[in-house]
């Protein structure tokens, strides 16, 4: 059976002084985790939580995330993690939405949360990670020591997680997610970055994300290997984590690696302990990969994943080929294929949707029957992304559905050109967007941050008149000091459409 609790327990009892996580120089065994999680779930079973709730958590990164993640877990509740940055807005209706009997949050929202209570009927207890004045605290709890607790009986097919996803049209989303879904992702992983107990694993990227929670959490727990917990990502203090504490695994998002790249003084030395570096999250420009593995002789592993798919369906393969520009072929166990509007599968080399199959697809999205039967038809979920797969079966993601640019009639595809300036020396991010054209319908339009170099708008469209067809050359190129992110780092291109 797969199961998420078992995982924790396994390897506490197999490496039970091995260090279960680094944070901040202090370590912690397997076996003061497990015993911690164990304190703490008994603390929530008393309090009533059990089976069938929903336990939030609005934490950083920090071990305080790990073991709430775990006691939440053995409860038999869910988990559902949200970022510590969301407004109060967003905040107060993911509580609501999921129903959320209890969360668990940084003592700095203890101002966002009190005035929240009383809009929420299903709140009934908030912890706090440090000291608090309304409230427990996760150390009280852990403090209780109680014994005796007997977790519910568990299924593979149970809620393990809700993950709400940034819907790009109105309110966020609750993907279901079941202890197999999860396990089994984590469990692919570990086969393909060949994960062993001594492996050390950057957590870096922030833990309430499913990359995260899969690549640098779940993924690690299951293999008995170690964490080294990152609170915040600063280039030159990640490089030195990674030097410091000889880590061996490294994942992160393309823009990670692009700050990373401009660091003056990180050198090939500094990743010398690196046997493998995975990215995600969004595409990663061909020519930032081919400069990052240039400079720091590291290899990077260029994946897909979607939070309903826990997330990873894709990924290139450590051993055998690795094509830069494409984010690899099945994961185990996992299928992926390209179609029609229909749901009629391609030949090879059309660009159709993606859409998967496996252990890891979401139950379904919390409370919404139709959103849910609109993205699983048939068995197979549907992604929303424009891909091709090759010959070889590597898929190559394009770009997402609503992304596609139409000028004349023609598509776009904004990470096509956003390839080429990204090829231009003056250019360190860029992103491209459609903007209404009376013309041609649509037009692309492209924003672009500098290094201390000054390049006119002219000679940008001239670089890329030479490597593009007329119509996908941008019309409009808007200089920016930097392109706007989400928290995991990922260029949101709906802000720069408003």
């Amino acid at each position: 059976m797969a199961h998420l609790n078992e995982n924790l327990k396994h390897s506490a009892h197999l490496f039970p002084d091995r260090a279960a996580f680094v944070f901040q120089g202090e370590t912690t065994t397997y076996a003061e985790l497990d015993q911690q999680v164990e304190y703490l779930a008994a603390a929530l079973a008393q309090r009533g939580i059990g089976k069938g709730d929903a336990v939030a958590l609005l934490l950083d990164n920090r071990p305080e995330f790990v073991s709430a993640y775990y006691a939440v877990l053995r409860t038999g509740a869910a988990v559902v993690p949200m970022n510590p940055i969301y407004t109060p807005r967003e905040i107060g209706f993911i509580l609501s939405n999921s129903k959320a009997k209890a969360v668990v949050a940084l003592a700095a929202l203890e101002p966002v949360l009190t005035p929240l209570r009383d809009q929420l009927p299903d709140l009934q207890m908030v912890i706090y990670a440090g000291p608090a004045v309304n409230g427990l605290t996760i150390d009280q709890l852990i403090s209780e020591k109680q014994t005796g607790f007997e977790p519910p009986q568990q299924d593979e097919n149970d809620l393990a997680v809700i993950l709400y996803t940034s819907g790009t049209t109105g309110q966020p989303k609750g993907a279901m997610l079941s202890h197999l879904n999860m396990d089994s992702n984590a469990e692919a992983m570990g086969v393909l970055f060949e994960l062993e107990p001594d492996d050390r694993v950057v957590a870096v990227l922030p833990m309430f994300h499913v990359f995260c929670m899969t690549v640098c959490l779940n993924g690690p727990i299951r293999s008995g290997a170690t964490m080294l917990i990152v609170q915040k990502f600063h280039p030159a203090e990640v490089v030195n984590v990674i030097r410091e504490q000889k880590a061996s695994c490294f994942a992160g998002v393309p823009t990670m690696y692009n700050y990373m790249l401009q660091l003056p003084d990180a050198t090939r030395a500094d990743f010398a302990t690196i046997r493998v570096c995975c990215s995600g999250g969004a595409s990663m420009p061909v020519e930032l990969l081919h400069k990052f593995e240039e400079k720091y002789g590291v290899k990077i592993m260029e994946g897909y994943g979607l939070s309903e798919a826990a997330p990873a369906t894709a990924f290139n393969p450590i051993r055998g080929t690795r094509k830069p520009g494409s984010v690899g072929i099945d994961l185990p166990g996992v299928v992926n294929k390209v179609v029609d509007p229909e749901g009629n599968e391609l030949p090879r080399g059309e660009v159709g949707e993606l859409v998967v199959q496996g252990p890891n697809v979401m139950l379904g999205y919390l409370g919404l029957p139709d959103e849910t039967a609109a993205a699983l038809k048939n068995g197979w979920l549907h992604t929303g992304d424009l891909a091709r797969m090759d010959e070889e079966g590597y898929i190559y993601i394009v770009d997402r559905k609503k992304d596609m640019i139409l000028v004349d009639g023609y598509n776009v595809y904004p990470r096509e050109v956003e390839e080429v300036l990204y090829q231009h020396p003056a250019i360190i991010e860029a992103a491209v967007i459609g903007v209404p054209d009376e013309v041609h319908g649509e037009a692309v339009k492209a924003f672009v941050a500098l290094k201390e170099v000054a390049v006119s708008q002219e000679e940008i469209v001239a670089f890329c008149s030479d490597k593009l067809a007329k119509y996908k050359v941008p019309c409009q190129v808007e200089f920016v000091p930097e392109l706007p992110k989400n928290s995991t780092g990922k260029i949101l291109r709906r802000s720069l459409r408003k």
